[in-house]
């Protein structure tokens, strides 16, 4: 690694916790995934800025601060079964790679899928499935999850989701309208229900059913 390359991840680093991410297995995943790899075209030189970038369909790779702030909501451990909704570049997906046992994620558009899976195998990551779905129905064949995350604004958590998840298990999801500030949303599952909690405001795309056109 390059000096450059190095002040440029410790710089990553130190955003993150000043924004709160404290977590050292967070952190660890966070720096083993370089973020660089899945910011492609105009912006790739903004790739370690702690900001939300343009990717391909529309939509958007997190700014690494909010991606530690859900992965470390999730609590995720090394045992768990991970779904995640929204897949978009796979910058979230890789970084839950390091911490889970299995990683399940789905986007509505093929090419995103397409492109993910191409840095995943990169990565040698090997415990990702990435598939072309509607996330708003989760993946109900590989239920229950421990965990589920949800990269897209939904105005309530979608009934399939929280169906999907085990008891004792954590999802976390932006929630609110698509064109206002959301809130970030943890929900556990309890024996006699769900149990909510917000964490922070979020601004997120929306959660969108069927599959896209690409």
């Amino acid at each position: 690694m390059t000096d450059a390359a190095a002040e440029r991840k410790m710089r990553l680093l130190f955003a993150l916790r000043s924004h709160g991410v404290t977590d050292a297995a967070v952190l660890r995943a966070i720096e083993a995934v370089d973020r660089g790899l899945f910011v492609t075209g105009l912006f790739a030189e903004r790739a370690y800025e702690d900001m939300p970038l343009p990717i391909a369909c529309g939509q958007t790779i997190s700014q690494p601060s909010v991606v530690g702030l859900m992965t470390e909501a999730l609590a995720v451990g090394p045992r768990d079964k991970v779904l995640e909704i929204g897949t978009g570049s796979g910058y979230q997906a890789a970084v839950l790679a390091h911490l889970a046992r299995r990683v399940y994620t789905l986007d509505r558009h093929r090419r995103l899928v397409r492109e993910a899976e191409e840095r995943f195998r990169a990565l040698d990551l090997t415990n990702i499935t990435a598939l072309a779905a509607d996330g708003t129905r989760g993946l109900p064949e590989q239920a229950p999850f421990d965990r589920i995350l949800v990269t897209a604004a939904a105005e309530d958590p979608p009934a399939p989701l929280l169906a999907q998840l085990r008891e004792g298990g954590i999802m976390v999801l932006p929630v609110g309208q698509s064109d206002a500030v959301q809130s970030l949303i943890k929900v556990t599952r309890t024996p006699s229900g769900y149990d909510y909690e917000e964490l922070r405001p979020v601004r997120f795309v929306p959660l969108v059913e069927g599959l896209g056109q690409e």
